[in-house]
């Protein structure tokens, strides 16, 4: 059924709005050049204004309620027309109804990278997306500054306009806020809050509100993410000739017939040697010199840390050890850590670093 099947003749007397588009902010009222017949009823439903346009002026708001259109509850529009309280004539004048809903889960996006200083890497650039929500608050201020004469406005045509707002406002927050981007995640919350309160001034020009605006993902370009992620596996490796024995140890016990391979091809490996061997020493049984033995690889030089003060101090390398423990800043009692043993130690419970303090140096000349 029309929205116009109420009209009686030529005059309008039942006005009002049901909307089924979830996107629309503002609908005018159709009248097709009738007249709004004195004391007509107006509806206006939860989450919606009414303003009244009246010859290019805005005239009076409803709020939610059923009014009767009369001189008693159009006090703007009455003054505008000079009407006396005996007037009972139809009139003419623009309805726009307002939603004043809430239009949630939408996006925003910084389109370009954010160049910030970071107190550990550097200048780095940000790249940071969200989602927000917005409500018009004044109705009249958001006609008049916004929609204009738009018959039908939507939200797409104003959203392009208030992600610009946030991207801007949190480009500013995120350089003043001098907070570490590995600290970001800790925070978004209260960047987002704030990133709010700056831009309620500017919206509220518009007649606008910005009740939520959620910081999802604050982000560092690939090739950084890549250089952190290494960082991280080379932190949680830890002592790399240990992995690496982890590793091949793990390979080996997983396929116990890969095992079993292995060992028989080193065993006929083996029998093939010395054979060649035996080939080789002759009838009189003497072998030619045996080639040198490959040296094995160097061991592997620990660093180690010290606890004093109940603070951590170091890496030291074995050698800076001897030097700290001639000149008394490491004694027997110290606590002492490094990679692959089991707690916190005394230095003279670690046999690598036991030595050091039996190792005196001789008698002074003159002695």
């Amino acid at each position: 059924m029309s929205i116009f099947d109420f009209l009686s003749g030529e005059f309008i007397d039942v006005i009002h709005w049901t909307d089924d588009t979830r996107d629309t902010l503002v609908w005018r009222f159709e009248r097709h050049g009738h007249a709004i017949k004195y004391g007509a009823k107006l509806t206006v439903r939860e989450g919606q204004a009414a303003v009244f346009v009246h010859e290019g002026q805005l005239a009076d708001v409803f709020t939610p309620g059923l009014y009767m259109l009369e001189t008693n509850n159009m006090p703007i529009l009455t003054t505008l027309q000079h009407w006396d309280h005996g007037f009972k004539s139809p009139f003419k004048s623009e309805v726009y109804f307002v939603s004043t809903t809430r239009f949630s889960n939408l996006k925003w996006g910084t389109k370009n990278p954010v160049i910030v200083r970071d107190p550990e890497f550097g200048p780095v650039r940000l790249r940071a997306f969200g989602t927000y929500s917005v409500r018009v608050t004044d109705p009249a201020v958001f006609l008049r500054e916004i929609v204009g004469t738009d018959g039908e406005f939507t939200m797409d045509e104003i959203s392009f306009q208030i992600r610009n707002i946030i991207v801007q406002e949190f480009s500013r927050t995120i350089a003043r806020a001098q907070i570490p981007v590995l600290d970001m995640a800790a925070n978004t919350r209260e960047l987002g809050q704030l990133v709010g309160r700056e831009i309620e001034a500017t919206l509220a020009e518009y007649g606008l509100a910005l009740p939520e605006l959620y910081i999802e993902n604050i982000s560092l370009p690939p090739a950084v993410e890549e250089v952190m992620d290494k960082r991280t596996s080379m932190g949680v490796i830890g002592n790399l000739h240990e992995y690496t024995q982890f590793q091949t140890a793990e390979v080996l016990g997983r396929d116990g017939a890969a095992s079993a391979a292995i060992q028989t091809g080193l065993g006929a490996g083996l029998g093939m040697q010395m054979g060649a061997q035996a080939a080789a020493a002759g009838p009189w049984g003497a072998a030619p010199a045996a080639r040198a033995a490959t040296p094995p690889p160097p061991p592997v030089e620990h660093v180690w840390h010290i606890a004093e003060g109940g603070e951590t101090k170091g890496p030291f390398s074995k050698a800076r050890m001897g030097r700290m423990a001639a000149e008394g800043g490491l004694t027997r009692e110290t606590y002492v850590w490094t990679p692959g043993q089991d707690g916190w130690l005394r230095a003279e419970d670690v046999a690598e670093l036991a030595q050091l303090f039996t190792v005196l140096p001789p008698p002074p000349p003159g002695a």
